[in-house]
């Protein structure tokens, strides 16, 4: 699942986001768009996510994590 959040909600270190997240689901991959959202691609179900952030210092309400459709093509097995 894909994930973004809103640019003003994120204010941790995009390392420390990646750390937590790496904790629970070790294939997850996180970056900052061009509009300066964080972007997430991971396993974990919404409440993880949240968790996970928690735990990296950022507060992110559930109306604030926007989950939107994989981009994945499955060309790779992945």
């Amino acid at each position: 699942m894909q994930y973004l959040i809103a640019a003003t909600s994120h204010i941790a270190g995009i390392d420390t986001v990646a750390d937590r997240l790496n904790d629970l689901d070790p294939s997850a991959l996180v970056d900052v768009d061009t509009a300066g959202r964080l972007r997430i691609s991971t396993l974990l179900a919404d409440t993880e996510v949240l968790l996970a952030l928690g735990m990296a210092g950022l507060l992110v309400a559930p109306a604030d994590l926007e989950r939107v459709a994989t981009e994945c093509c499955g060309g790779c097995g992945g």
